[in-house]
């Protein structure tokens, strides 16, 4: 088996040709069965992973399986519509029923070893019910509703609906004796979940908030021999099912009811979890796992069983080649007799068999071949011109996509031979694919420099939904977009995912850097949020996307969601005129983007018929290529002619007219005159197959930098001409393994204003490089195509107004509190707000710590020479802040101590590193100063824009999470004061307060304002010491001091 799941083909859980959910689910442990019981009530096999359909049986009643269990020859279940237990065989025969005069909540397992099993009785009661008859042996009165039953290799373990967790004689069904203890509390409300591993007990329950019940975020732990309470497992998604790993008795896979699963050992905290998130649109109803732990099962509200693999072979649920799987017991047909009037009756007897049927097929005979796969995904071509009216999509079949009905799509072939006649281009070096290799000192490590000489920043790709970097480069280096997003982080923006704002904080940073690679991950962390709140999934980067990922049309959908967003986001009437218009009134003024970016025509729709027409506005912000067939007439049509046909081409449909009440044929043109089109032109190419790209492989004469439109009226050409120029390309580069990545082609204005010989540059993420305009222009090779195109009018450049707009924050932002806290206690307030004469200056010297918490755990893979690769880094994120005054009367008294509310799954919250703890960011808990996370940053980004001095210990990582960029000059790191090069040891903050200041910190958690006071003092002293002209000396010492604590 390999160290970690994957999803393999899912199970639908249908009955009689309809989908139902299953509310239970059981892996067989002598064959290759999954058992599943329906919401409808009844049981189903599924046998093998292609979920081939076996006997089915009821177990009474219509509503759904309570819970089933499969042994090595029987089938326990029981319903929700209270008939009773029952034990039937694999085929389906009732083997016997029991029905008590209580109703049955719950049963236990049945281990091996066993000869019975317990039952919870609504009545208060535990029942033993013996497993060959199926006869209650013995009633036992308990004080509370047993929601949970569980045998161990030594006790009855019960979980209840007061939240304790109880352990029983098996024998007699009362409390243990002999001096041990017997119950623990372990959840304020019912128990939802228990599991039983060796000698430890897992429990999932509901918690209580305001007197609700809320599902407990913590999977408790206790020790079964002493009921000791064990560290708890924290799950902040809400754990839902838990299972007991089989063979690794400290393992446990906890999964939340949104498909959120993970794999935690229990006992060994150093031991790397595992977090898988099902692709699932619906809520989790029921899961399992296989004997062997090689498969995970979990079945959703839309009747669908997915399944997750560790095995690396289509091997059986159970591990081994078991007991062959049943077939249904049916009665057999009666044989077939002439009747006669002398046909005595005695004739007619009862059939039997003496050997084994030919339907009884052995399972390593049958099919392999899954009886259903699945619906076919909709085509991207489809999904991005899809409209809805009443809840019903509709969209146009693409011509690329028609063709005859009713035949299969041959599959692609696989890599054939090589030959020496083939013409392999190879992609240049510049345009391959780059990755982050990880040493151990993680990416601070990576020689970034290497890889980009110029004044112009790229950004990193160790992030999800990193793909975006060449969108944000593109709109980086369109002046009026990077001014209108720095005048919105300028402004009180309340939303809490803004991506205009992030827009802005990563342009102010790509211009702070001048060449020193950034990271976007702020933005892309927005886009995640953005994206799954309005289910447009297509665009989100789960980082497992294979070679068939196509990122051109991912990037292309991406486009219009990113220019829709930022419209609506940066609308807020009375909007200011960036470009003059002759709308009268200042409240229909549209939103900058849409003054932009905005083709604002009328639609004339004409019947055929009765020749009456209407009129109706659009308005688009990104426009989508089409592309003509051949014609003799124009062989080798130009870019302009392509972009005219795309804007006006008459678009032909049938309705019916609602004033001849026809059903006929309406003609719609679209109507733009010259000068109303917009300032630029956002393209999407649609570059969807080989006739398309046909008309880019022309070389120059195809795509030039200078592009003449003409508008039309009425179907008329305007004869005003518009000279737009290419500013920017996104294009998509696929290499020899077929897989695919994006890069910026970009005209940048300052290598313009600059005088270069060539103003193009390619970034390839974080490789940045000088091109030629022909090589920018064009896309001869098949490795090379364009995805997104922008446009630039040349006779409005000039036009554009950003006089009004406002750029620099508003310093009482650091005077204000802004605390979402409910229950903030002022006895933990710490820092006081500076005063108007306290605003910073350029050269103020501030001292500053944070604290993280963690988001997002390594991703890495083990080699099978035992050593370890990084794929990805963890993912933190800033927990809290401190800023102290670094001079002055109140020099060490911090001005900002904030903790950061975060609304995203926190994975661990780092308690002994960062001294954050469970509830601490909740507004509802946190009894600190809790700060939306845009306001903290603003307050960092107005710090660093005064020019302040940062001291601190470590700034480099910190700031680099926070995802900010401080120039250097501004940064007075102590680590690097007090280092030797020649050492190449760096030491750490707590080291240096003992051997330095005389005093010990850190001694049982972190503290961001005494780590940053101890910053500021070791900077004090180092001054003195530079002073004193000792400073080299007390190194030198304190180097020593530090290897001798080292040996011991």
């Amino acid at each position: 088996m390999s160290g970690s799941y994957q999803p393999i083909q899912p199970i639908p859980s249908a009955l009689n040709g309809f989908a139902q959910p299953a509310t239970t689910l059981s892996f067989d442990s002598v064959s290759d069965i999954l058992w599943a019981g329906l919401n409808s009530g009844t049981i189903v096999a599924y046998i093998g992973t292609q979920g081939i359909r076996g006997p089915s049986f009821r177990v009474g009643g219509d509503l759904g399986v309570k819970r089933l269990l499969a042994g090595d020859n029987y089938v326990h279940g029981a319903g929700n519509s209270n008939e009773g237990l029952g034990s039937w065989t694999k085929g389906g025969v009732n083997k016997w029923f029991l029905r008590p005069s209580a109703d049955i909540l719950t049963f236990s397992n049945a281990p091996p070893s066993s000869t019975g099993l317990a039952v919870s009785l609504i009545s208060l009661e535990i029942g033993f019910v013996s497993l060959m008859t199926g006869t209650m042996i013995r009633q036992v009165q308990t004080s509370s509703l047993l929601t949970q039953l569980e045998l161990s290799h030594s006790a009855l373990i019960s979980g209840s609906s007061d939240g304790y967790i109880r352990i029983h004689d098996p024998r007699t069904g009362m409390a243990r004796s002999g001096g041990a203890e017997n119950l623990a509390k372990a959840h304020p409300r019912s128990l939802q979940g228990l599991q039983v591993a060796g000698n430890l007990i897992f429990t999932i329950g509901m918690g209580e908030r305001q007197g609700r019940p809320i599902p407990d975020p913590l999977v408790k732990t206790y020790d079964i021999r002493t009921m000791r309470a064990l560290p708890p497992i924290p799950f902040s998604a809400g754990p839902s099912f838990i299972h007991a790993v089989p063979k690794r008795s400290s393992t446990l896979v906890v999964a939340s009811a949104e498909g959120l699963i993970n794999v935690v050992d229990a006992i060994n905290s150093s031991a790397m979890n595992e977090f898988y998130q099902l692709d699932t649109s619906s809520y989790l109803t029921a899961s399992a796992i296989s004997p062997n732990a090689a498969y995970l099962a979990f079945a959703d509200s839309g009747g669908i069983i997915h399944l997750m693999s560790q095995a690396e072979s289509d091997a059986p649920f159970n591990g081994f080649e078991g007991q062959p799987a049943p077939m249904a017991d049916l009665p057999a047909p009666m044989p077939r007799v002439d009747w006669k009037d002398s046909t005595p009756l005695n004739t007619i007897g009862m059939p039997y068999f003496d050997s084994q049927l030919l339907s009884a097929w052995p399972a390593t005979k049958q099919s392999k071949v899954a009886s259903y796969t699945g619906p076919q995904r909709i085509p991207p071509q489809i999904l991005s011109s899809m409209k809805y009216n009443d809840q019903v999509a509709y969209a146009t079949l693409p011509k690329e996509l028609r063709g005859r009905r009713n035949m299969s799509v041959p599959a692609p072939r696989k890599g054939g031979a090589r030959f020496r006649s083939d013409k392999v281009i190879p992609v240049p070096k510049m345009y391959r694919k780059v990755e982050i290799e990880y040493s151990k000192f993680g990416v601070e490590d990576f020689d970034f420099g290497f890889y980009n000489k110029t004044d112009f920043s790229g950004l990193e790709t160790h992030i999800l939904n990193s793909y975006t970097n060449s969108m944000v480069q593109v709109l980086h280096y369109i002046s009026p977009v990077r001014h209108l997003a720095k005048a919105h982080i300028a402004t009180d923006c309340s939303r809490e995912h803004c991506l205009l704002c992030e827009l802005g904080f990563t342009f102010r940073m790509l211009e702070d850097a001048r060449g020193t690679n950034c990271q976007a991950s702020n933005f892309c962390r927005t886009v995640r949020v953005l994206a799954q709140a309005v289910n447009a999934i297509e665009i989100i980067d789960y980082g497992r996307e294979g070679p068939e990922v196509n990122y051109a049309q991912k990037i292309q959908a991406f486009h219009r969601f990113l220019l829709d967003s930022l419209s609506v986001e940066i609308n807020n009437p009375p909007n200011p005129t960036i470009f003059p218009s002759d709308v009268s009134s200042s409240a229909s003024i549209p939103s900058p983007i849409s003054q932009l970016f905005g083709i604002d025509g009328h639609n004339i729709i004409k019947c055929s018929h009765c020749k009456a027409s209407r009129e109706n506005s659009y308005l688009t912000h990104t426009l989508d290529m089409l592309y003509p067939l051949r014609s003799s007439d124009n062989p080798s049509p130009k870019f302009s002619d392509l972009l005219s046909y795309s804007l006006f081409r008459p678009n032909i449909h049938k309705a019916t007219c609602q004033h001849c009440r026809r059903f006929t044929t309406f003609t719609s043109i679209r109507s733009i005159a010259s000068e109303k089109l917009p300032p630029y032109l956002a393209i999407n190419v649609s570059i969807h197959n080989d006739d398309a790209f046909s008309f880019w492989r022309g070389g120059t004469s195809f795509l030039s930098s200078q592009i003449p439109v003409k508008g039309q009226v009425n179907g008329i050409d305007d004869p005003e001409e518009i000279v737009y120029e290419v500013r920017s390309i996104v294009g998509k580069i696929v290499g020899k393994d077929q897989k695919s990545h994006l890069v910026a082609i970009i005209k940048v204005p300052q290598a313009e204003e600059a005088g270069a010989s060539s103003p193009w540059y390619l970034f390839n993420d974080f490789v940045v490089r000088n091109i030629s305009a022909e090589e920018a222009l064009v896309f001869q090779a098949q490795w090379k195509i364009p995805a997104i195109l922008y446009l630039e009018r040349v006779d409005v450049r000039d036009q554009i107004q950003l006089d009004t707009l406002r750029n620099s924050l508003d310093s009482t932002i650091l005077s204000r509190d802004a605390s979402v806290s409910i229950n903030r206690d002022p006895a933990l307030i710490k820092h006081q707000l500076l005063n108007s004469d306290e605003m910073p200056t350029p050269g103020t010297l501030v001292s500053i710590d944070a604290e993280f918490v963690l988001m997002q755990q390594e991703e890495t893979e083990f080699r099978s020479d035992g050593t370890k690769k990084v794929l990805r880094p963890a993912r933190m994120s800033l927990a809290r802040v401190s800023v102290l005054r670094g001079s002055g009367p109140h020099g060490g008294l911090p001005f900002i101590d904030d903790h950061i509310h975060t609304s995203e799954i926190i994975v661990d919250y780092l308690t002994e590193f960062s001294g954050i703890r469970f509830g601490d960011l909740d507004p509802i808990h946190s009894r600190y100063t809790l700060t939306p996370s845009k306001l903290v940053y603003k307050k960092l980004r107005y710090l660093v824009d005064c020019g302040c001095i940062f001291i601190g210990h470590g700034l480099s990582k910190d700031f680099r999470i926070i995802n900010i960029f401080v120039p250097p000059e501004q940064v007075i790191d102590t680590v690097d004061l007090y280092f030797i090069k020649s050492r190449q040891r760096r030491l750490s903050l707590r080291f240096l307060v003992w051997y330095v200041l005389g005093e010990h910190i850190q001694t049982d958690t972190h503290d961001s304002i005494e780590d940053a006071r101890s910053a500021l003092r070791l900077y004090n002293a180092y001054q003195q010491f530079e002073e004193q002209g000792v400073f080299d000396q007390k190194l030198e010492e304190i180097y020593r001091e530090g290897r001798q604590v080292v040996s011991l």
